[in-house]
């Protein structure tokens, strides 16, 4: 599933081929994502232009001289720019052609992605109105982590995925951030102290930005906007490393289950 990284690396990727362009028409051929695809979206965006490329959490927004679209990658959702003479295949559901004779190209071989429009300011839509501070941002640190947590009784990892607590920490970077701030993820959230939240805050910072920098996590479905893979997988110290030797103090990984996610951590290394 693309996580932050990878949607960032996909705006990164799609902005500077679509900003200023101007829209020609909208080919839906399959409507039906996780939600349907509004129907009037051809006729609304139709020789509009892209004002910007914008991302909030893991939505990626499309700015237009009409509008706003929302897009959700799911869980195997891709975007990519093609040329126009370039035939669709079996997934690619939705294609945004351009004035340029370039297409940016939705494919979702699950459809579990979302592509939806606003005319208005879309962080007051039902998806993004509650969402939690961007990891990136200079506001999300270790003071605003320690206030956050001294409530709440939920699990560490549960804590950090939280959206209203901070949006894009995913599955995959909740355990490398656990791991190089030395925190159990079974600990309860209301235990981390000061220190410790100076050390998870600039983790989950660290971690995210080394994923970015390097392409995104390529696993199974991901690849950026240009084909090629992101490389941060071969970097990963615990995350599928189930059973394996620990980085630093080499005993075995461990690995237990948390909201239906796999959690792979150093009983020796995360107190």
């Amino acid at each position: 599933m693309p996580e932050l990284p990878e949607v960032e690396v996909t705006c990164r990727g799609i902005a500077p081929y679509i900003t200023t362009q101007t829209i020609s028409k909208i080919i839906i051929r399959h409507p039906q994502l996780r939600w349907p695809i509004p129907p009037q979206l051809p006729k609304l965006l139709r020789h509009q232009t892209v004002l910007s490329v914008e991302r909030r959490a893991k939505y990626i927004l499309v700015y237009t001289t009409n509008g706003v679209m929302i897009m959700h990658l799911g869980m195997s959702g891709r975007l990519k720019i093609v040329p126009a003479t370039l035939p669709a295949a079996k997934h690619d559901h939705v294609d945004i052609v351009f004035a340029h004779d370039l297409v940016l190209r939705y494919t979702d071989p699950r459809r579990f992605g979302a592509l939806l429009f606003v005319k208005d300011d879309p962080f007051t839509h039902p998806l993004l109105k509650d969402l939690g501070p961007e990891p990136l941002d200079t506001f999300f640190n270790a003071k605003y982590l320690h206030q956050q947590a001294q409530s709440r009784r939920i699990a560490m990892k549960i804590f950090i995925m939280t959206n209203q607590v901070v949006v894009g920490v995913g599955n995959i970077y909740a355990n490398e951030a656990l791991f190089m701030a030395g925190i159990h993820p079974e600990r309860p959230a209301f235990s981390l102290t000061m220190d410790e939240s100076t050390r998870l805050a600039k983790a989950i910072k660290q971690i995210l930005k080394k994923a970015i920098k390097q392409g995104g996590t390529t696993l199974r479905d991901f690849f950026n906007s240009d084909g090629k893979p992101g490389y941060f997988q071969q970097t990963l110290q615990v995350y599928g490393r189930s059973e394996q030797p620990c980085v630093s103090c080499m005993q075995t990984l461990q690995t237990i289950w948390q909201g239906q996610r796999r959690t792979v951590f150093c009983g020796n290394c995360q107190a």
